[in-house]
């Protein structure tokens, strides 16, 4: 009787190999569980050999507009690549309603630590204003690695983060800053979320909140925007199509180019002067 415990351990050893074996061999199918995957809705050129960035509607808007307050607050290009790739880190370019701790919006900016009140810090352009203004206090920041100058401000845990959004950034900086032409291309899927006479005064709304003082002249199903240079142009003509979805933009139109929401491309065109770049929404139905 005593050697029957070693014969019974081995021969169930044996047995579990062999059922292994069998399932090995068997064709058990798995249901696939596919996760949503986040669209992309824009495509963003700098104009020389950088690899295209692609973010989603919202996305593309919040970096338009981070470029936007920089540009009125004279912030030189480097400073808006530094708070773009602070953005990318800390929420995506996602306006967010929380985060860590008490984390809010576009910077994961802190209202206990001075940053203002959330409802100030989702404002997405008083949040890219605070973090333009902490940014000029920090003294050399013009010299800094992209991650050093925004370090600096943020003050995070991991304050390496940030440079590998710097290249992205870069390019996201070249072509809002009106560098490169064309260079911002967004598809507008599916009908369009404002149209007529509300999608024309909230587009002009938001064109003022985001650069100030505008000067705009009525044009054929919208208005347009003056450009005293083919920078400036470019300026306004990407920031538009950033907002094309959220603001029913049909055309725009600057300098021989046209960027039309059916198809999300730029094309030539005729009569589009580079005194004015031309914006047109969606007509009621």
């Amino acid at each position: 009787m005593r050697g029957r415990g070693p014969v019974v351990g081995i021969v169930a050893i044996f047995l579990i190999a062999a059922f292994a074996v069998f399932l090995s061999s068997r064709d058990f199918k798995t249901p696939k569980i596919s996760l949503p995957s986040p669209t992309r809705d824009c495509t963003v050129r700098s104009g020389d050999d950088s690899p295209p960035v692609t973010l989603d509607a919202a996305q593309m808007a919040n970096a338009a507009t981070i470029t936007a307050v920089g540009v009125r607050r004279k912030i030189p290009e480097r400073g808006v690549v530094v708070a773009l790739a602070t953005a990318l880190q800390e929420s995506k370019l996602e306006n967010l309603a929380g985060g860590d701790r008490d984390s809010l919006g576009l910077f994961q900016q802190r209202p206990s630590q001075g940053w203002g009140t959330p409802e100030q810090i989702r404002d997405p352009r008083y949040s890219a204003n605070k973090f333009y203004a902490s940014l000029k206090k920090v003294r050399g920041w013009q010299e800094m690695r992209v991650t050093e100058a925004a370090q600096r401000v943020q003050r995070s845990a991991y304050p390496e983060a940030y440079e590998k959004w710097a290249d992205e950034a870069g390019v996201l900086a070249a072509a809002l800053l009106g560098r490169a032409t064309s260079a911002v291309a967004c598809q507008v899927p599916g009908e369009p979320l404002m149209r007529g006479t509300a999608a024309s005064t909230s587009l002009a709304k938001v064109l003022t909140l985001d650069w100030g003082k505008v000067e705009t002249v009525p044009a054929a199903g919208g208005f347009a925007v003056a450009a005293t240079d083919a920078t400036a142009g470019w300026r306004y003509a990407h920031w538009l199509v950033s907002h094309a979805t959220d603001h029913g933009v049909k055309t725009v139109r600057f300098a021989g180019m046209e960027w039309s929401a059916d198809g999300g491309r730029w094309s030539p065109v005729e009569g589009a002067g580079a005194a004015l770049v031309q914006a047109e929404v969606f007509a009621d139905v």
